[in-house]
């Protein structure tokens, strides 16, 4: 059987799909690359055998990724890209030195639509074009924006107050929560999409915006929430987003998952209780 390794399988992402794949092949398949061993213990609990990866000590990787048949590279959290991308870049040098037959890599839903193809200028289309170049079988999910974005919009607030305010915008969302795209990133490492070269763009069929996140709180409260867009608004979180496609969708997330994504009022709930 295959030997699959999860790298920053400590993270919330990382953690979700390692929970799947137990319930899924056995423990003795599946190995957690992890940045610190020493945090990692409740993994080794589990039974699954834990290796060092750091994305930023080449020497290191080339004795974790030892007798690995697929590699799930979840992208780096450091907040330089030009560091994310030199730290992509060691991880798929030695996977290729160590012999690994598939790379799949977590990147951005519909990340290369703001790219010029033959000038890729961001970190993970340019992650991407270093895999395919690798000569390696890949794979590619690229994760929506993740549904947390909402756990900085004030909805406790919004439920007290019977208001909404969000920043003007024809803002529209295919976000999804962890679990659906670890259920989706499951399926795909244990090859469920299919074999050779696969691109998912993993979102929400449909989008939503905030007058259906309003109607949602209005449901949770049992009293009217209204949406209201306000000037004196302001988040980073808006300027992140205006760079990002948050509006494409795609039927891939709910394909690999073989069921409907988690309903726009469950996947808020965590925020506002």
């Amino acid at each position: 059987m295959t030997t699959i390794m999860i790298t920053g399988a400590n993270g919330q992402l990382g953690s979700l799909i390692l929970e799947n794949l137990r319930s899924r092949i056995p423990v003795g398949h599946i190995i957690a690359g992890v940045r610190s061993v020493e945090q990692a213990s409740f993994i080794r609990e589990q039974g699954i055998e834990v290796r060092k990866v750091d994305y930023d000590v080449p020497e290191s990787l080339n004795e974790a990724f030892d007798g690995i048949s697929r590699l799930l590279l979840i992208s780096s959290s450091h907040t330089d890209d030009n560091v994310r991308l030199a730290q992509h870049k060691r991880v798929i040098d030695a996977a290729v030195r160590s012999g690994v037959g598939h790379i799949l890599y977590t990147g951005f839903a519909f990340s290369q639509q703001r790219s010029d193809p033959g000038k890729p200028d961001n970190v993970h289309t340019l992650t991407e074009q270093a895999i395919m170049e690798s000569g390696m079988e890949y794979t590619f999910l690229r994760n929506a924006l993740y549904i947390d974005f909402v756990g900085v919009l004030g909805l406790k607030e919004a439920l007290s107050s019977g208001e909404l305010v969000t920043a003007p915008g024809e803002w529209r969302f295919n976000s999804v929560g962890r679990r659906d795209l670890a259920l989706a990133a499951t399926a795909a490492v244990l090859g469920e999409g299919g074999a050779g070269n696969r691109i998912y763009e993993l979102t929400a069929p449909q989008t939503w915006d905030f007058g259906d996140l309003a109607e949602v709180l209005t449901e949770v409260a049992g009293k009217p929430v209204v949406h209201r867009q306000d000037d004196g608004v302001q988040h980073w979180i808006y300027a992140f987003m205006s760079k990002l496609d948050t509006s494409s969708t795609s039927g891939d997330l709910e394909r690999l998952m073989g069921r409907p994504v988690t309903p726009l009022r469950d996947s808020i709930l965590p925020f506002i209780v």
